[in-house]
């Protein structure tokens, strides 16, 4: 991946996330810096809990992560596609309050990924990404993947490890956080990564 000609903070959002869909770490960042905002205050009032709406945003964010190649600029701006992901995953909450996948901490092996992220361009960052993973603490490693591959939120998490919310959020924050780290080490030591 090389580095974008523009700074992110210079790019209209269509650009940062077409960064993000390219697995640009600091593109997901840099949306969040923007709309995070708006996305706490619509989530908390639909919901009504400040927990729950931190706890739903959070969840956008990883699924914008995982779903940004499915961002179509022809039907709206990234900020409708954010609200609408939002509203939707919120009134889902609201109507699903006991609903709970089960999925076995043992089982937390990633699933294969879509065809549609099976660019050969992009097989030397899955690989770092994959190796940088792997490398985290074991209790942060094992939140990324509940979440990223199993697509569990991070109250579905907690209730799985039997840990606290607020722990399951520090170790995805440690987790993204390292994660970053080492995306920017790569590129930096490559001088953009290929």
């Amino acid at each position: 991946m090389s580095s974008p000609a523009l700074p992110l903070r210079e790019m209209d959002d269509a650009d940062v996330i077409r960064e993000a869909a390219r697995g640009e770490i600091q593109a997901l960042a840099t949306l969040y810096d923007r709309h995070a905002g708006l996305l706490l205050a619509m989530a908390n009032r639909i919901l009504g809990d400040k927990a729950l709406a931190e706890d739903l945003v959070q969840d956008v964010f990883m699924e914008v992560w995982r779903r940004a190649h499915a961002f179509d600029p022809s039907r709206g701006s990234v900020r409708t596609w954010l609200l609408v992901r939002l509203r939707s995953r919120a009134v889902d909450r609201l109507r699903s309050a006991q609903h709970r996948r089960e999925v076995a901490v043992d089982d937390v092996a990633p699933r294969e990924p879509s065809p549609t992220a099976e660019d050969p361009e992009l097989a030397p960052d899955r690989a770092l990404v994959r190796k940088a993973i792997a490398e985290l603490p074991e209790d942060q490693r094992l939140v990324i993947e509940l979440s990223y591959f199993h697509g569990l939120s991070s109250s579905e998490i907690a209730e799985r490890m039997g840990s606290p919310l607020g722990t399951v959020k520090s170790r995805t924050a440690a987790a993204l956080t390292k994660l970053r780290a080492a995306m920017v080490a790569a590129e930096q030591r490559t001088g953009g990564l290929q």
